[in-house]
């Protein structure tokens, strides 16, 4: 371990949400991670991708950011996502709201 300089090495219970959800014509499973790192912000994985971001409110504004990171190829598919991320992440940081 000498060859490394560790940067953090936390451990902490968190808040995990499991959603999975249909818009008709796709379906979609994500864990929500809430934790104090990440500045506050929730850890949002794409439980049949494995892909992950992480997401605020105010990010669920960007339809292609979200296409980007879920590899979505349907705009629909992005503001669905966006209306459902946006209801479902909190409106101030995690750390603030649940401490």
């Amino acid at each position: 371990m000498e060859l490394f300089d560790k940067l953090y090495d936390e451990q902490e219970k968190v808040k995990v949400r499991f959603v999975g959800f249909t818009t008709g014509d796709i379906r979609f499973d994500f864990g929500i991670v809430y934790s104090n790192m990440f500045f506050g912000k929730p850890l949002v994985i794409c439980m049949q991708t494995g892909r992950s971001t992480l997401l605020e409110q105010k990010d669920t504004e960007d339809t292609e950011h979200l296409m980007d990171v879920f590899k979505l190829k349907d705009k629909k598919h992005a503001k669905d996502l966006a209306e459902f991320f946006s209801e479902a992440l909190p409106e101030i940081p995690f750390q603030a709201q649940y401490e």
